[in-house]
């Protein structure tokens, strides 16, 4: 029997060499991306697989902000359910088999402080003067080196609602996909009640918490590097290797790795080899098939003597 592995793709395995989120370059994407998972999955491993968007949640803001005149614009929770639905089709007919997608819920704390700081961009860059249109109605804008692009919260996940329906799919032998996006935001109401909200929840917290909810042993964070990097983009860059929680911890508390980009590969991996999982593996979409091999990507295991 092999492994119950969560794999987290990047942005890159959902769009074209370029960025690009034309639904070709993405059918196109999706299907490079799945044969290194194919290759899991016919090894005998159990696979559940999330993934970012990005780009597509991007696309449908812009289509929001074109037609607000014609149609009425709907909340970003709902761009995130409709991406969810859409990628999962596209790997489903990829993945073929008996594979199924979940629309996954994420509750996060209506009182977290990212409420109050909006710092997450998200879709394109715009003027300056149809930024300011768009902050009167209630939106958040920033200015950035390129223009000015919305600002949301990026809470904290606590709980993946829906993590129980993937383990029953799970055992019942299908390849699951789930959490896109890091799941659809909710918050708990004083009645008990669920209600979507705009923010978006960092897609690889995200999966290392569902990992933990559906008892994964491994969890594989691909992305567009083969390796967490020291020093990268000095004069002395040091891929890492194998390494274990409390080393990868230090460099990680000393600043190595970028809060928008590595920054939180990183400390999903700390989590979840942290809370138990046997190991994770951060490294590029192209090396899945040898992820469990010992040979490639940053490898994050736990301390020596931890159970």
């Amino acid at each position: 029997m092999g492994e119950r592995i969560l794999i987290a793709l990047g942005g890159n395995a959902m769009t074209g060499p370029d960025g690009t989120a034309s639904p070709r370059d993405q059918q196109a994407a999706v299907e490079r991306a799945m044969r290194h998972v194919r290759s899991l999955v016919a090894a005998g491993h159990r696979v559940i697989l999330t993934h970012g968007n990005g780009p597509q949640v991007g696309n449908l803001l812009l289509k929001n902000q074109l037609a607000a005149s014609v149609v009425p614009p709907v909340p970003l929770d709902w761009c995130g359910a409709q991406t969810q639905a859409t990628i999962g089709t596209l790997i489903l007919n990829s993945l073929q088999g008996r594979s199924a997608a979940v629309v996954t819920r994420t509750l996060v704390d209506v009182g977290d402080p990212a409420f109050l700081d909006p710092v997450k961009p998200i879709g394109r860059y715009f003027p300056e003067a149809e930024a300011r249109i768009f902050e009167k109605l209630g939106q958040s804008w920033r200015s950035f080196e390129r223009g000015w692009r919305r600002v949301v919260a990026s809470p904290e996940p606590l709980e993946i609602l829906d993590a129980p329906a993937v383990q029953v799919l799970m055992d019942a032998g299908y390849t699951v996909v789930a959490a896109g996006g890091g799941g659809v935001p909710v918050v708990r109401l004083d009645d008990g009640s669920l209600a979507g909200i705009e923010a978006v929840i960092d897609k690889d917290l995200a999966a290392a918490l569902l990992a933990r909810s559906v008892r994964a042993s491994v969890l594989i964070i691909a992305t567009d590097v083969p390796n967490a990097v020291v020093g990268f983009g000095g004069p002395d860059p040091r891929p890492l290797g194998a390494i274990s929680v409390s080393e990868l911890r230090v460099l990680h508390a000393a600043g190595h790795f970028a809060g928008g980009s590595m920054g939180p590969k990183v400390e999903a991996a700390l989590r979840f080899v942290g809370a138990g999982g046997r190991l994770a593996v951060i490294t590029g979409l192209e090396s899945l098939g040898g992820a469990l091999t010992g040979t490639i990507g940053t490898r994050v295991e736990r301390d020596a003597g931890s159970d």
